[in-house]
């Protein structure tokens, strides 16, 4: 018998919107994971909000919603609104109700611009790796350490001279401005638009972009991102950023190695690294290079070699998939939440796997 297509609007529904999602949907145990994180930085939330006033979205929601717009590639808050009101998978991620109203996409955006203040995205970060589950997944003694430039959302027309002696674009919403045998260099020039992304070229041949440095530093074992943070793009700041993030991790009886490429292979850098009792496994360079048959002729050496380049899946993850390739926030501190939260959506993504596999 041929079914009929009238269709005719349910006045209730009696089906739970937890019953609509797959048992073994992959968000579940993400979903898990993350929850306990946001649980253990309880009192960190605590301390962003006053006693009184009205309530203002949850911090829990708005960690959970931008995990959603990192996962599934939502290019705009808007867009995920918009998404948050029709579709019930996100809704059941995000912890919202069937017929609980969406936020407006500008209040959200200025809740969210809140968890800045108190380095949220680095915390959540550190609270997933510290999961009962997670925990046994990481390496405590090998680690590598790379960074991948960060385009700012600003168009190279704003790169102005401080002194205002640029001739302007002519009108129009994308008026002609001609750059020929111009000099232009981050002591004398400005972007009006972002004034904290910097003009820098990754290498030779390579086009000057206005950009921010994206850094991680990743454990050997299983290539998951155990550090991130953003900074301004310079010729030291890999080099600096690195130096920070394995401090972090020094302190143990273990003896840590670090790999890295070879924009790491410094003197400097690699005297520093010996200082704090950390084996630089950095890729030689083909002259004058600070790595030598002491370190190289190891098998260690050349394992870290190998699992640095994990490092890349992450920054292409977070560049094709999370909207990391030209961020749409302006400001360091809005970059590096951003970069920071992609990192950790990207060790969320592959941890459902992994936990299986270790079961």
């Amino acid at each position: 018998m041929r079914g009929s297509d009238q269709q005719s609007g349910d006045l209730f529904s009696y089906v739970d919107i937890e019953a609509r999602v797959p048992m073994r949907h992959p968000l579940r145990t993400i979903r898990t994971i993350v929850n306990e994180g946001l649980a253990s930085l309880d009192a960190e939330f605590d301390k962003l909000y006053a006693d009184t006033g009205r309530d203002s979205i949850p911090p829990e929601r708005l960690l959970r919603a931008a995990l959603l717009q990192a996962f599934f590639s939502i290019r705009s808050e808007r867009l995920l609104m918009e998404q948050l009101n029709y579709n019930l998978l996100y809704r059941w991620f995000v912890g919202l109700g069937v017929d609980d109203a969406v936020w407006d996409h500008s209040v959200f955006s200025k809740n969210r611009d809140r968890l800045l203040e108190a380095d949220v995205a680095g915390k959540f970060l550190a609270a997933v790796l510290a999961n009962p589950q997670v925990k046994p997944l990481l390496s405590d003694e090998h680690f590598s350490v790379d960074g991948t430039l960060i385009e700012a959302w600003a168009s190279m027309k704003s790169f102005r001279a401080k002194d205002g002696g640029d001739e302007p674009p002519s009108a129009g919403r994308n008026g002609e401005r001609n750059f020929h045998a111009e000099q232009r260099s981050n002591d004398t020039h400005a972007s009006t638009t972002d004034p904290e992304a910097k003009l820098y070229r990754k290498g030779k041949g390579k086009e000057a972009k206005l950009c921010f440095m994206g850094h991680a530093l990743m454990e050997n074992r299983h290539g998951l991102v155990v550090q991130a943070e953003a900074t301004e793009a310079n010729g030291t700041a890999e080099r600096e950023a690195a130096l920070e993030m394995i401090d972090q991790q020094v302190g143990t009886t273990n003896r840590l190695t670090l790999g890295a490429d070879k924009a790491y292979d410094a003197r400097g850098f690699v005297a520093d690294l010996r200082l704090k009792c950390v084996t630089p496994h950095v890729a030689q360079k083909a002259r004058s290079s600070a790595i030598d048959g002491r370190t190289t002729r190891h098998v260690g050496y050349a394992v870290s070699q190998q699992k640095r380049k994990l490092v890349e899946e992450a920054f292409g993850w977070a560049k094709t998939i999370a909207g990391c390739a030209k961020v749409k926030v302006r400001g360091l501190a809005r970059v590096g939440f951003h970069f920071t939260l992609a990192m950790a959506a990207y060790n969320l993504i592959r941890l459902p796997k992994l936990i299986g596999e270790a079961a």
